[in-house]
């Protein structure tokens, strides 16, 4: 004990369970869209919603990074506007 505490004296050591647990965070996304499936009953109505989720979803979504409302209402205003052109256009 007080040899490690000698060595390793300016060093911080985290011993939560969570914390270096990389692989099961990055797994996270894939995981809420597969709760998403699970709500629809034939593979056909899934495809659909995905095709057409998967090409509006990055105009939309917020990234993780933090952002303030402005900037925030900024970004969602021009998905809006692109969103209406593209509406129009179809």
């Amino acid at each position: 004990g007080a040899a490690k505490r000698e060595v390793a004296r300016g060093l911080d050591h985290w011993s939560h369970k969570g914390l270096n647990n990389r692989a099961e965070n990055s797994h996270l996304p894939f995981r809420k869209r597969e709760r998403v499936m699970q709500g629809f009953r034939s593979p056909g109505s899934l495809q659909r919603f995905i095709s057409m989720q998967s090409a509006t979803r990055n105009s939309f979504s917020v990234p993780a990074r933090r952002r303030s409302a402005l900037t925030t209402r900024y970004h969602r205003l021009e998905a809006f506007e692109a969103w209406k052109s593209a509406a129009n256009a179809a």
